[in-house]
């Protein structure tokens, strides 16, 4: 079961270019290897984690690769120690403390998913302009009003954004989380939002996943194949 590979560089350095796919998949493994742990697992392999996530066993070695050598002789990857190496290199091993603007149906949900904490996201403080919601505690989290977001982000040394708001309303929300000194937005608004090239974003639109979905599934009956 070993996962020795030679030692390669370490390609956490800035001029090291990872593969937005690597750094999706080490999630992946991440995910898989806190499910081992908590099934009493110690221990795993390459082709374990590979096999569990539908991956070769050479694409597990081939991305923990970017980030230098984990496996043991003999023994594979120690989960523990593992875990502890991806929650380093995905930053996660930190506390971050999260500013989320809308708390409608979909804000309240996001609320109370406990998930964030488990990663190491915190939902510091919520934002809307409605004045029956402004002033309330949603899931111990307390609501302000939209224009209290500079002071707020700086009172809590906030750098990560959710925007949980009406498609049109977006970029707007959007630009006052930049201005307030905001560096990563999750946009869950069924809208392309512009940012500048020093604020990182990622798009999650249910619905487009459901039509990815559905084409998936309609391409394998009709026999097309998908690139």
């Amino acid at each position: 079961m070993s996962d020795r590979k030679s030692r390669p560089p370490a390609a956490s350095s800035p001029d090291a270019a990872v593969p937005k796919a690597v750094v999706s998949r080490l999630s992946l493994y991440l995910r898989e290897l806190q499910h081992l742990v908590r099934d009493g697992h110690q221990r795993t392999s390459s082709s374990q984690l590979g096999t569990l996530l539908g991956f070769s066993d050479a694409q597990v070695r081939k991305d923990l690769a970017y980030f230098g050598h984990f496996g043991h002789p003999g023994i594979g990857y120690r989960c523990d120690d593992l875990i502890k190496a991806i929650r380093k290199i995905l930053g996660t091993d930190r506390d971050w403390p999260v500013a989320m603007i809308g708390t409608g149906n979909l804000g309240r949900a996001l609320l109370g998913y406990k998930g964030f904490t488990h990663q190491g996201f915190r939902i510091a403080a919520a934002f809307d302009v409605d004045p029956q919601r402004v002033g309330a505690t949603i899931e111990g989290v307390r609501v302000f009003h939209l224009d209290q977001l500079d002071t707020v982000v700086h009172d809590h040394k906030i750098k990560l954004g959710l925007i949980a708001v009406p498609a049109p309303a977006a970029q707007s929300v959007a630009d006052r989380l930049v201005a307030a000194g905001i560096e990563g937005i999750v946009n869950f608004a069924p809208v392309t939002i512009s940012l500048p090239d020093n604020v990182r974003q990622v798009g999650v639109d249910l619905a487009i996943e459901l039509e990815q979905l559905s084409f998936a599934v309609v391409s394998r009956g009709s026999g097309e194949g998908v690139d």
